[in-house]
């Protein structure tokens, strides 16, 4: 009888701790949502916001990359603050710096009150998404659970990233670019109150453990400086280009011996002996930077070749969201857990490199359905496939005290690749599409080629990334 109702009485107690952890799931999904889909939502609205506060070409290209710069420049350090701190705190503080910047933005009348406001949204989105990780993998220590659980993040991810696509269409051609940024307001008043309620507090290290700040000013440094020269080559002498690309290795390098030597560092280099971390982060550069410029580079195709408004890109990058959403959601754990994550990577990876070499044909009178579709699709299946593969591969085996480090890590590889794979596709098309104007090509013709250019050096980019990933990341390799 006493086991009974001892039995009856531990019931409840595993009901709630499940309910507890399915719910702050939802929470680090909703607050991952929207920094994902403000990283993605002013993509379709740039022209406007170009006609609008009068940016040029090059100087529009930061309403983009002040974002990730920052983003992905502060990552390492929110992470170990977080661990410092306690990874609540942390992520409810940046849900809060996140909001008040998206406001911010949305009232800008003005180039740099823009520029810099979406600076500190990166700030904001930084101290909240690089705890997520290090928060969720503990809450789910069973294998298939876990699955399932990163299968949900990356969906939400991943989902989000093409669903502000469609957003910013929607908002920006019914009501106006401004309200890309106000619709944050709601969402994160709601989110943060969620988080205060729903997440379990945690105890950090303490600060007295220490953060190593001068780091954490050299590798953001490092990050903009690499982002600015890839960006503004084309605009100035090949001298200067070399020069400050040697001053952001310079800075790199001085980061990485800082870290050797001191004895709280912000980023542990033992964390790079193990293969499947390094590898894992390796292979997301490459895989992330793809997917982003051609998220990018293919809104621009629809608008400037095709002839699209902003809501009809917006609702012609819809079908990948339903899809990778629904891949996600009902296959990817159940693949990963039949296949190995290892092949699921894979086989994702080979995908997306089959939908990059199809845009790399894309006419300059080209039909959505026969010309971006099928690419579209393709790519989709491939991310869903590849992006929680990834994912469980890159944070397994890494220890608690490390978990935050490791999250920050993961999601500065994920801004880096995105920041330089859209700098690098973007500058390689325009380039491509002033020189054939240059030498008498007409406006049109010429811009369909340079992004052709562009689908192309994204289609060797994927199978870079697929070759490092069946080198590195087969299981059992020593």
């Amino acid at each position: 009888m006493t086991a009974i109702i001892e039995s009856q009485d531990r019931t409840p107690r595993r009901t709630q701790r499940t309910y507890s952890r399915w719910a702050s799931l939802v929470v680090l999904c909703a607050g991952t949502l929207m920094t994902i889909l403000d990283g993605n939502i002013v993509t379709v609205a740039m022209p406007a916001v170009q006609s609008d506060l009068g940016f040029s070409a090059s100087g529009l290209a930061w309403v983009v990359n002040a974002y990730l710069i920052a983003f992905g420049g502060l990552l390492l350090l929110a992470g170990r603050l977080g661990d410092l701190v306690g990874r609540k705190r942390m992520f409810t503080a940046g849900l809060a710096v996140f909001t008040g910047a998206s406001v911010l933005c949305g009232v800008a009348t003005g180039q740099g009150v823009l520029i810099a406001a979406r600076a500190l949204q990166g700030v904001g989105g930084a101290m909240s998404s690089a705890v997520v990780l290090g928060m969720l993998v503990p809450l789910f220590p069973e294998p298939r659970e876990q699955a399932r659980a990163i299968a949900v993040f990356s969906a939400v991810g991943a989902g989000g990233a093409s669903l502000g696509t469609f957003l910013g269409g929607a908002l920006t051609e019914a009501l106006n670019w401004h309200w890309i940024f106000l619709i944050n307001l709601p969402i994160g008043i709601v989110a943060w109150v969620a988080a205060a309620r729903v997440l379990t507090p945690d105890r950090g290290e303490g600060l007295g453990k220490g953060a190593d700040y001068p780091g954490a000013a050299l590798v953001t440094a490092a990050l903009m400086l690499t982002v600015y020269v890839i960006v503004g080559a084309g605009d100035r002498e090949a001298a200067a280009t070399v020069l400050l690309a040697a001053l952001a290795v310079v800075l790199f390098v001085a980061f990485i011996v800082r870290q050797a030597r001191i004895e709280r560092p912000l980023l542990r280099l033992r964390l790079f002996r193990s293969r499947m971390l390094s590898g894992a982060n390796a292979v997301q550069i490459l895989m992330i930077g793809t997917m982003y410029g051609f998220q990018f580079i293919a809104a621009l195709y629809l608008q400037r070749v095709l002839g699209y408004g902003e809501l009809l890109t917006g609702t012609a990058f819809l079908p990948a969201p339903v899809l990778i959403g629904a891949l996600m959601l009902g296959l990817s754990a159940r693949a990963i857990g039949r296949f190995g994550a290892y092949r699921v990577l894979l086989g994702g990876l080979v995908l997306i490199v089959v939908g990059m070499g199809l845009l790399s044909r894309a006419p300059v009178d080209g039909a959505y359905v026969t010309d971006v579709l099928p690419s579209l699709l393709l790519l989709g299946a491939g991310f869903a496939a590849a992006m929680p593969a990834l994912t469980g591969l890159a944070m397994a085996g890494v220890r608690e005290e490390d978990a935050g480090v490791a999250s920050g890590l993961f999601n500065t590889t994920q801004v880096v690749g995105g920041s330089l794979g859209l700098a690098v596709l973007s500058v390689l098309a325009a380039g491509r599409t002033e020189g054939l104007v240059d030498g008498g090509a007409a406006r049109l013709v010429a811009t369909a080629e340079g992004y052709r250019l562009a689908f192309g050096v994204g289609t060797g980019i994927a199978v870079v990334a697929l070759g490092v990933a069946a080198g590195l990341l087969r299981p059992g390799r020593k």
